[in-house]
């Protein structure tokens, strides 16, 4: 809990050309020899992810990519890698080899990134090697040399003042609540989380209390009524494990409010309108309709998994129709999502708020619902309503849908 999420840091990616040195630069930005180095065109495979601290901006993640001009045997299929990087940054860093300039594939790249709409800076590499120093580029720039140091402290100073445009608007509850309000999280032991650790969106709550002055208290589901009852003020508010959402609401007086923590990061990370509307989705299946449940990361499943067994079998027992489920894992986003009636999507703790908002921006392209999972649970279990209420100007989205 120390440490902040690498889905919460801000997403710093180093693009550019092959031999631009962007190796060099994330080793010389981080002081540390990370990323393989060499004069051979094309080093740098697959992007490479570092975690450090850029003030005043704060923990950050730097992305090392390969060449946009890869030739190699694998090249294509490299730079497609590369550029989908580009969905998951939010600060972009265009390494440019200050001996040969700006390219027009470099221009080419930039215009995407501002397509984007993505915060970006030209570093000019390699400046140790070029007698003149007047650079005819019309974008901010800085020169730099990895190799020698030169003007990598004013590179970290003007990354340290960049921010990103999808810059959190929301605290995950923080803004929902008060201090010295009283807030109880029902967090069930999750045969998924590694043994004496509790699963991320349950930390990043109980950080974001604390830090917002709140009374958190921690139970097991059984223990909800029992800890209302033993209190001489009642909670605010009760949060809840999606798994056990059924029982929370019934343990949990209607003067109280009730979400969950999936609901709070569908709120965090996306918006909540379009999973609004992928609830009354769930109202319209039909048999033989296909879903494609997204999971942000890669475990492994359990006998009795929320997304790939539990929901399932909740959705199609709440529909009365024949449904076929698919299950896609990781980062990425199916090819080809034309087949689906519906896409289930989970909390996305462990992904980028613009890895989300691209999810949500193929959906929306492709006319296709799309909710995540404590929704889909709380729409399912008739609670939907109630698990909304602690959110200002719900109501307006409520009639909308």
């Amino acid at each position: 809990m120390n440490e902040t999420p690498r889905a919460n840091r801000p997403h710093i990616a180093l693009f550019g050309c092959t031999n631009s040195g962007k190796s060099s630069l994330i080793n010389a930005l981080t002081n540390q020899e990370l990323a393989l180095v060499s004069d051979v065109k094309g080093t740098t495979t697959d992007p490479v992810f570092k975690s450090m601290e850029i003030l005043p901006l704060g923990p950050v993640v730097l992305i090392d990519t390969a060449g946009l001009d890869d030739q190699s045997e694998l090249g294509q299929i490299r730079i497609k890698r590369s550029l989908e990087i580009l969905d998951k940054t939010d600060i972009v860093v265009l390494v440019v080899d200050a001996q040969i300039g700006l390219t027009a594939l470099e221009e080419q790249f930039l215009s995407k990134v501002k397509e984007k709409k993505r915060p970006f800076l030209i570093l000019f590499n390699k400046c140790d090697l070029i007698k003149d120093h007047t650079i005819d580029c019309p974008y901010p720039y800085i020169l730099v040399s990895a190799k020698t140091r030169f003007n990598v402290d004013a590179v970290l100073s003007a990354l340290g003042k960049m921010r990103p445009e999808s810059d959190q608007k929301f605290k995950l509850v923080g803004d929902l609540v008060s201090a010295g309000d009283i807030v109880i999280l029902v967090t069930p032991i999750d045969k998924a989380a590694p043994m004496g650790r509790l699963i991320l969106p349950q930390q990043q709550v109980i950080r974001d209390l604390l830090e917002s002055d709140v009374i958190t208290m921690i139970v097991k589901e059984h223990e909800l009524k029992d800890a209302i009852d033993s209190l001489n003020r009642k909670p605010k508010m009760v949060i809840t494990d999606s798994q056990v959402f059924l029982k929370a609401a019934a343990d949990t007086p209607r003067d109280i409010l009730l979400t969950s923590f999936s609901i709070l990061f569908a709120r965090y990370k996306g918006d909540l309108e379009p999973f609004i509307n992928g609830a009354q989705a769930l109202d319209r299946l039909k048999s033989g309709d296909k879903i494609l449940v997204l999971e942000g990361c890669t475990h492994h499943k359990s006998c009795d998994d929320i997304g790939t067994v539990k929901l399932p079998r909740w959705i199609r027992q709440y529909s009365g129709k024949e449904l076929s489920f698919k299950s896609f894992s990781g980062h990425g986003f199916p090819s080809d999502i034309s087949e689906y009636a519906l896409i289930l999507m989970c909390g996305s703790c462990m992904l980028t708020r613009q890895e989300v908002e691209l999810r949500l921006t193929l959906a929306s392209s492709s006319d296709i619902p799309i909710i995540n999972y404590g929704m889909a649970i709380a729409h399912v279990q008739g609670i939907l309503y109630r698990s909304l209420q602690c959110f200002p100007g719900i109501q307006s989205l409520l009639d909308k849908s």
